[in-house]
């Protein structure tokens, strides 16, 4: 076990009670990071504090400090938009053709799920796009955010992207450790992978839970708190909300004479041009990808191009796709004679502002991941369970060990990182080959998403926050309930793969049957409890839907 033991599962543990009961995120995570120094160095650790917030920034070779430039040029990119009024011309249109909640809601849901390249832009691209529609309509913030998140990280995990190196790279080091170890030979790292991509159930059935949500439009939990109040006062955030980003209080008024949809749509498209190009370019490495396309040789062509983008620089892309969207719109606002140099300055200048928070957060966050490093609080959990549980339940033991670690850690990758090696190892011990290692590398990437979805001190929590212009424990607490229906369903699936050895060609649908079933049946007895009537709110929703085509404000009735 680690050399802290027990106690190094506290700073994290702290971090996250203090964020959900005072909801002041910063001094929640600055006091945990400072908790933690102490434990690590015995004394005051106040300079292991800021050793550990430094390293965080400079961390993996810049990734860190690459994601930050990103989000600063992102909120660049967002208030030049917003000053030439790009966000005006796509209100108007949306208007015209997403006149109700159901299809704002779908329209998110198929964009995440196309915008599967990166999990960073994924957030930022849909929040930033659908945040005005959504507003339209009475969306609440919290289920913009619910929609952005859980279809970034769970489609990044499984479509052609960074995730998919990193992966590749977590199963290939364990199968080095095993046959170095025992001397075996271990399969083909990419054919397993693809083969674990079914036991990835969370990221699938999370997916299809948004799906779900948004067309039935039924909800439950403090989800429904949130969306009653939006679709009876219109307020799309809590009164005691403190949202990470808010572009109507923080920007210049926008140009509203000439709004084009140019100035929306074109800075946006080079940016995800520029970024999906430079990741290929960094990756590109001779390989023949159009020679065995031509060929007819699919199979050599899928894997070819998922190396070509799994061994792309994404982040670094993610920069160059940033600043080519500012730049974009810089040329836009001076050629259309929008505004002036100075003028774009300031606007610019503005949008580092606006991601000042956000950006504060995801310092402290990744801090929070070093200091649970330097206590060894992912080794401690996962030597907890290793080699004390039998075989058929080892993938949902996989799954809820992966969960804690990566709730506590805040980090989908740590958990990845440290948990994959021994569980394909333990996996390997208990039947003596690799024929469970497919399911568990599932159960593992599983539950680090699941685990990730339900922290406050993700990464990707609270960029969907920022992005949807969302309070970020508001975001975590609605979207804990939607995540922990489709957890306790991954669990099933895991059971009856376990005991039973049922294929996930069947357990899938069976998981996707019981989530439909689930989402209607609590939010039937949500409403119920609460005295709701779930004809009546859905008469609501079509009367208040007119209103938007009509332009009309919604009334604040109860």
């Amino acid at each position: 076990m680690g050399e802290f033991g027990i106690l190094s599962l506290v700073p994290p543990l702290l971090a996250i009670t203090l964020a959900v009961t005072t909801r002041r995120i910063i001094l929640s995570l600055f006091v945990s990071i400072w908790f933690g120094a102490v434990i690590y160095t015995g004394g005051l650790g106040v300079g292991q504090t800021f050793d550990w917030i430094i390293e965080a920034i400079i961390a993996d070779s810049g990734f860190h400090a690459e994601i930050l430039v990103f989000t600063l040029l992102l909120g660049s990119g967002v208030a030049l938009i917003w000053r030439l009024g790009g966000a005006i011309a796509i209100q108007e249109v949306a208007s015209k053709r997403l006149e109700t909640r159901r299809k704002v809601g779908v329209v998110a849901w198929l964009l995440g799920i196309a915008l599967f390249f990166d999990d960073y832009a994924n957030t930022a691209i849909i929040g930033n796009t659908m945040r005005e529609t959504s507003d339209r309509v009475n969306i609440s913030r919290e289920k913009l955010s619910y929609i952005v998140d859980s279809t970034a990280a769970p489609v990044a995990t499984i479509g052609i992207s960074g995730w998919v190196a990193f992966q590749l790279s977590m199963i290939d080091e364990a199968f080095s450790n095993i046959e170095t170890e025992a001397g075996v030979q271990t399969p083909d790292v990419f054919t397993v992978y693809l083969e674990s991509i079914p036991y990835n159930a969370y990221a699938i059935l999370a997916i299809v839970m948004v799906g779900v949500i948004v067309v039935t439009q039924r909800d439950y939990g403090e989800m429904l708190t949130a969306e009653r109040r939006a679709w009876q006062t219109g307020k799309v955030n809590d009164d005691d909300a403190d949202p990470l980003q808010e572009v109507e209080g923080n920007l210049s008024d926008p140009i509203t004479d000439r709004p084009m949809l140019r100035t929306f749509l074109l800075p946006i498209v080079i940016l995800v041009a520029v970024t999906i190009g430079s990741a290929l370019r960094t990756g590109y490495d001779g390989q023949p990808v159009i020679e065995s396309l031509l060929a007819g040789e699919f199979a050599t062509f899928v894997e070819t191009t998922t190396t070509i983008a799994g061994n792309g620089s994404w982040t670094t892309a993610l920069v160059w796709g940033s600043f080519a969207m500012v730049a974009t719109a810089f040329t836009i606002g001076i050629g259309y004679d929008l505004c002036t140099a100075d003028e774009g300055v300031d606007a610019v200048l503005e949008g580092f502002e606006l991601m000042l928070t956000a950006v504060t957060i995801l310092i402290l966050a990744w801090s929070i991941s070093t200091v649970a490093d330097a206590l060894g609080t992912g080794a401690y959990v996962a030597t907890l369970v290793e080699g004390t549980i039998p075989v058929t339940v080892f993938p949902v033991a996989v799954f809820i060990t992966a969960t804690f670690i990566s709730f506590t850690m805040g980090s989908s990758w740590a958990t990845m990182s440290l948990l994959t090696p021994v569980a394909l190892s333990v996996a390997f011990d208990l039947t003596g080959g690799f024929g469970l290692a497919p399911a568990i590398v599932g159960a593992v990437f599983s539950g680090a998403i699941f685990g990730d979805h339900t922290s406050p001190i993700s990464d990707t929590t609270v960029l969907s926050s920022t992005f949807t212009g969302a309070d970020l424990v508001d975001h975590v607490r609605t979207q804990a309930y939607y995540a922990t229906t489709v957890a306790t369903v991954v669990v099933v699936c895991y059971l009856l793969y376990g005991f039973f050895g049922v294929p996930p060609l069947v357990f899938l649908p069976v998981g996707v049957v019981l989530l439909v079933g689930l989402v209607y049946g609590l939010s039937e007895f949500d409403a119920n409890r609460r005295g709701i009537d779930i004809g009546a709110r859905d008469v609501d929703l079509v009367e208040k839907d007119a209103d938007a085509d009509h332009g009309k404000s919604p009334e604040g009735s109860n």
